[in-house]
């Protein structure tokens, strides 16, 4: 899995491509915990690339909204395939973590 970081008018965002499971999780947990430390309040996840989501990958995602909502930030995810889609809706993660349809609509939801 890969991981691209950049940071533009306050959001933090991080691209994730490949797959988000029981071997990248540390990974990516490692990653968004390195984020945190910062004191960011707004955080926008961009899977538009993400081919495949474990429970290992929501654990992270959940952790992330989690610490987000505890200091009063905002958090969205963007741009989901079909296959990352319903594994939230399966879930039902899609109805307490903002999800929208692209990375423009995620900066404006957050902005």
């Amino acid at each position: 899995m890969e991981i691209r970081q950049k940071e533009e008018n306050g959001i933090v965002f991080l691209a994730f491509k490949g797959r988000l499971d029981g071997t990248s999780a540390p990974e990516a947990e490692q990653t968004v915990k390195n984020i945190l430390e910062n004191e960011n309040t707004r955080l926008l996840f961009d899977l538009e690339l993400l081919e495949y989501l474990s429970s290992a990958g929501l654990r992270v995602i959940l952790g992330a909204a989690k610490e987000m909502k505890r200091r009063d930030g905002k958090f969205v995810l963007c741009a989901l395939n079909a296959y990352v889609k319903e594994v939230f809706e399966v879930s039902g993660f899609g109805t307490i973590i903002p999800i929208a349809e692209s990375v423009e609509a995620g900066i404006k939801e957050i902005a």
